[in-house]
Order: structure tokens, then C-alpha cells, then sequence
């Protein structure tokens, strides 16, 4: 019974699960701190989880596979769509849509999992383990050989008294049987004695049936049983018997003590066991937390859980260093390009435009424009520029007119952050859910360009990737007008950071003055939009930007009737940016940043209009 039992109990164990041979889908997983997180289509067959870069491309082979027998699959703590999955010191990180898909993953990779050949008793069986759980139920343990040996003395007196009780079972019986025959024998003699004549005489008298009657002194009658009788069913000897059981009963004790004397000594040896597994654990738990905290101080980072955000494994300081860091590097980068294209233009022989003659006027009057080697834009009006954005376009350019020229003093809280000769940059500390969103402002004058020079180069995307050192990639997304376009532009990723990309309109505009005493003014126009075509991807995070460029040119009228020369203008510069940067990042970075990164995107940009516009016709 034992053994069908057993059978029936390791069919139930052993169920037969059908799963399919392969599923595929599409996640997220993290490829390097460069391009960040990529869609990636997973294909899961057997206990082997590869991936592709996508369904259509199974047939050139997989990028990547790992070994699902001894992954360890861990959903991310704050994450709610991201999951890791890790093979020794190989970790992938991977994320769904919705938690809910998240969670669909974990069980089916848990399930192909466990169906490999690990973990379950029909895989310990499958593999001829000796370790079953039946065996480790029994509690005896056959985990090990020494374990079997130490194991022996206490099976060995078990089976001795298993011995014990069929001796004794059978001793029990034999002693009943002979008690039950005295009793009946008894009951007989009774019955017989209570039939004899009270006349009969004392002695002896023969009867039929072969018995003897004695009359004793009493004058009671008794009954002589014949002799073989005797050695019948009642021919026991009971003083062996009694002897034998009290041995048998003896050998049980002792057995007894024998067994209870083991199992003492097997719980001391036991418990000398679990300390040592208690201490080895707390060791393991001790070195595990010194493990954790070396690792978030190494300066070495490769996977997402680096990357800012609030529940970044890099603090504020280790952030710092790292932007810093990345951000010298690109400058060096730049300067060694820089240096290459200042080289390869003074090998070029250029023939300067002659000059078209400008009258001479003073300051207060305004020139007429000149033909130059630019295309000149011309000077519109607000009827002019119409298309689906012309209000918003409208309400940011009378927005910046009134409140971007005001000055900074007064209840703005403008704080003077930097000053370089003309050149002085504004911030005024703004905080919104956590998130820095200073706007800053700079003014800056800046002689031998015109304001129209100075828009014209800022908003041509023809000259973008001459002066703009921050841009991965732009593309004009739409052509709203000949003076406004939308824009899709991604920057260079910083690293600590995520990679950053901002979809925006930008529009030029000349806006007349209505004080003939006052110059007129241009300005260029960024702020962000959206668009069908361009929706935020998982490999950027989407910033807002309000940015515009304010120029004024102001002319000092040369002696006699000389022509104006770039050495009588100057153009008097303000921009300002409002920028949400679209994600949590340590304060004090941003700051810092910025502070350190608008100054010299402005020097920049004004030294390469100086430089572009050196030796051309003046552009008013």
C-alpha cells in the first residue's frame, strides 16, 4: 500500500504542464547609457530568453540570449513596468508597457523557468538528484553520504524493534490463547461437579466416558482430568513464555534508550549545524550591505539605475562631478573642431563683397537696408506670417516685447549671476514639483553686427551646426511660413542625464518702433509645440523651451560724410530662456550648469556672427 501510495503521490506531484514552444513580444530594454532604453522584440522558447532588434529581423539571428535554469528575475522597486533579469555578473534591463504586461512576463519566464529542470521534484528526479522531497518529508536525510552514515545506528535499532514487536505480538497471543483454554476448562469442571450424585461413594468409581470421580474428605466431588489432556491444547509452558516476554519487554527498553540516546546526540550535532548557518548568514548579510555600499560609491555606472531621477543610486555630488566631467569633454571636443575649421578657412582664398555705399545718419534716423551676400528677410507685418500658430506666435512675441525688455531691478528677484565686460547673465530661482525651472536672462553688446545679423544667423537652421555645439541632430518637421518653421532638435547626451529633445516653433519678426527716436527691433521667437508626427519617444525625455533672441542695433553717425562702417554700429543683445527640462535632476546641477553654460553659448554665438559678417555688406 505504501508503495502504490507513493506512486500516486508522485504522479500528483509530477503534473504534466503543456507550454507553448515559443512566445515573442516587444519590450523595452536598456542597451547602454548612450542610446538608453530601445524597443527590442523577445523571443521566449524553452528556458532560453533571446532577443532581436526586431520580429522582422529573426531570421539574421539574435543580439543577445541568456540561460533562464539560474536567472534570478527581479521586478524593479519603483519602477512599476521595468523588470531585471540576472545570470552571474549578466543583466538585463528590461521594461513593459503596463505593469500588468510587466507581471505577465514575470510569471511565464518563472514558469519556463521551473519547467528547465530546476527547482521542482520532478526536475530533482528527472536529474536523479538524490535530494527528493518524499525523502526530505521523512525526516531523514539522504542529502549526503556522511549524512547516511550517521544516520545507520538509528535505522539499524528501529528495525531491531520492529523485530521486538513481532516476537512479542506472538508471545501475547500464545499467553492469550492459554488463558482463554483455563477459562474455559474451568467453566466444564464447574458444570460436571454440580451433576454428581451426593450418594456416591468416597472413592474412585469408573464411567462411561473414561473419567474418575474422587470423593474427598468434603464428601465434594472432583473431577480427574485424563493426562492427555493436559498436554492438549493446554500444554503451554508458561514459565518460558513469561520469560521470554519479559526479555522481549527488556530488549524494548533498552532499544528504547538506545533510540532516545541518538536522536539527543543527532539534535546536539543539529543544533552546533544552525549555528554555524546562522553565523555564515550573518556574515553573508554583513558583507552583502558592505558590497552595496562600495558599489554606490564606485565611479563606474552602466546600467538605468544611474541615471538621474529621485531614485538615482548616484547623490548629488557624484552627479555633479559626472556632468562636469562629460561637459569638459565636449568642450575639448569642440575646441579641437574649432581649431580644425579656423585652419581649413585660412587656406581658402575669399574675395571680399565691395561695400554698397550707405548714406550717412545719424542715430536717431533709421538706414535703408542693403543687398548683401545674405538672403535678406523682409520686413513683415503680423498680417503677413498667418498660419495654424499665428496667435500663440502672436501672444509669445508681444509677451517677450513687454516683459523681456523691462529691467531687471525693481521686484523682478533677478540675481546677477555673471558678468564678463558687456556681458551680464540673470537668473531668478524658480521651482515647480521639484523641478528647476530658472528662467534666465542676459544682456550683451556686441559692435561690428546688426540686430538683423544677429537673428538672421540664430534662427537659419542652414547655420544651426556652425555655432550650436549642444545639438546631436535637427530636422524642420514643417514649413509653416518663409518666417516660421517647427523644429524637432536632439541634444548631445550629458551623462549622468538623460538625453533631452524638444519640438518647437521658431519665428522671426522685425518689429517696427513707433518712437522715431527709438530703433526698431528684431527678434527670433523659440517655444515649444506639438506635433501628430513627432510624439515624445522612450529614448528622450521632452523638454519645454521659451527662448528669445532681442537684438537693437544703435549707429554712431561718422564724421563728415564718411559711410557708416561696421565700426560705427553696435547691437545691443538680450535673451532670455524659460526651460523645463522635463525630469527630476539635482537642483544645484542644473544651476550650475546653466550658470557655467549660458555665458559661453552667448560668447560663442556672437563671436561666430562677428566672424561670418566680417568683410560683408552691412545688413540692417
Amino acid at each position: 500500500m505504501s508503495d502504490c501510495s507513493s506512486s500516486a503521490s508522485d504522479e500528483d506531484l509530477d503534473p504534466e504542464i503543456e507550454l507553448p514552444d515559443e512566445l515573442g513580444g516587444t519590450l523595452t530594454k536598456w542597451t547602454n547609457y548612450i542610446h538608453g532604453w530601445q524597443d527590442r522584440w523577445i523571443v521566449l522558447k524553452g528556458n532560453i530568453l533571446s532577443y532581436y532588434r526586431s520580429a522582422d529581423e529573426k531570421e539574421f539571428g539574435c543580439r543577445g540570449s541568456i540561460c533562464l535554469s539560474k536567472a534570478v528575475i527581479t521586478p524593479h522597486e519603483f519602477d512599476e513596468c521595468r523588470f531585471d533579469i540576472s545570470v552571474n555578473d549578466s543583466i538585463w534591463y528590461l521594461r513593459a508597457e503596463h505593469p500588468l504586461l510587466r507581471q505577465q512576463w514575470i510569471d511565464t519566464i518563472e514558469l519556463h523557468k521551473a519547467e528547465s529542470g530546476y527547482g521542482s521534484e520532478s526536475s530533482l528526479r528527472r536529474h536523479g538528484s538524490l535530494l527528493s522531497l518524499t525523502s526530505a518529508a521523512s525526516g531523514l536525510s539522504t542529502t549526503s553520504a556522511s549524512s547516511c552514515k550517521k544516520g545507520y545506528s538509528l535505522r539499524e535499532k528501529l528495525a531491531e524493534m520492529e523485530t521486538f514487536r513481532d516476537i512479542l505480538c506472538r508471545q501475547v497471543d500464545t499467553l492469550q490463547k492459554y488463558f482463554d483454554n483455563c477459562a474455559d476448562a474451568d467453566s466444564k469442571d464447574e458444570l460436571h461437579r454440580d451433576k454428581v450424585s451426593e450418594d456416591e461413594e468416597d472413592f474412585p468409581t469408573l464411567r462411561p466416558d473414561g473419567d474418575y470421580l474422587l470423593n474427598n474428605n468434603n464428601s465434594s466431588k472432583e473431577k480427574l482430568f485424563p493426562v492427555d489432556n493436559l498436554k492438549g491444547p493446554l500444554g503451554i509452558d508458561f514459565k518460558g513464555e513469561a520469560i521470554t516476554f519479559k526479555a522481549t519487554t527488556a530488549g524494548i527498553l533498552s532499544t528504547l534508550s538506545h533510540c532516545i540516546d541518538i536522536l539527543v546526540k543527532r539534535e546536539e550535532s543539529w543544533q552546533r549545524r544552525l549555528d554555524k548557518e546562522i553565523e555564515k548568514r550573518k556574515r553573508a548579510e554583513d558583507a552583502y550591505k558592505a558590497a552595496l555600499t562600495e558599489l554606490k560609491k564606485k565611479p563606474h555606472y552602466g546600467g538605468p539605475d544611474y541615471e538621474e531621477g529621485p531614485n538615482s543610486l548616484i547623490n548629488e555630488e557624484e552627479f555633479f562631478d559626472a556632468v562636469e566631467a562629460a561637459l569638459d569633454k565636449h568642450d575639448q571636443i569642440e575646441e579641437q573642431s574649432q581649431a580644425e575649421r579656423s585652419r581649413a578657412s585660412r587656406q581658402i582664398s575669399l574675395t571680399p563683397d565691395t561695400c554698397s555705399s550707405i548714406s550717412t545718419q545719424k542715430y536717431l534716423t533709421k538706414p535703408r537696408s542693403q543687398t548683401s551676400s545674405l538672403s535678406s528677410v523682409d520686413l513683415i507685418s503680423a498680417s503677413d506670417d498667418v498660419h495654424r500658430f499665428s496667435a500663440q506666435v502672436e501672444e509669445m512675441v508681444q509677451s517677450h516685447m513687454n516683459y523681456s525688455l523691462q529691467d531687471v531691478g525693481g521686484d523682478a528677484n533677478w540675481q546677477l549671476v555673471v558678468e564678463e565686460g558687456d556681458m551680464k547673465v540673470y537668473r531668478r530661482e524658480v521651482e515647480e514639483n521639484g523641478i528647476v525651472l530658472d528662467p534666465f536672462k542676459a544682456t550683451h553688446a556686441v559692435r561690428g553686427v546688426t540686430g538683423h545679423e544677429v537673428c538672421h544667423y540664430f534662427w537659419d537652421t542652414a547655420f544651426r551646426n556652425d555655432w550650436e555645439t549642444t545639438v546631436e541632430s535637427f530636422q524642420v518637421v514643417e514649413t509653416l511660413s518663409d518666417k516660421a518653421v517647427i523644429i524637432h532638435q536632439t541634444h548631445k547626451r550629458v551623462w549622468p542625464a538623460s538625453q533631452r529633445d524638444v519640438l518647437y516653433i521658431s519665428v522671426i519678426r522685425k518689429i517696427l518702433s513707433t518712437n522715431e527716436n527709438d530703433p526698431d527691433t528684431w527678434l527670433v521667437c523659440n517655444f515649444s509645440v506639438d506635433h501628430d508626427g513627432y510624439p515624445p519617444s522612450a529614448r528622450c525625455i521632452r523638454a519645454k523651451i521659451n527662448v528669445a533672441m532681442i537684438c537693437q542695433t544703435l549707429i554712431s553717425p561718422p564724421e563728415g560724410d564718411k559711410e557708416i562702417t561696421r565700426d560705427n554700429i553696435l547691437c545691443k543683445i538680450t535673451y532670455v530662456a524659460n526651460v523645463n527640462p522635463g525630469g527630476w535632476a539635482p537642483a544645484s546641477v542644473l544651476r550650475a550648469v546653466a550658470k557655467r553654460e549660458y555665458p559661453k553659448f552667448l560668447k560663442r554665438f556672437t563671436s561666430y556672427v562677428q566672424e561670418k559678417t566680417s568683410g560683408e555688406a552691412i545688413l540692417f
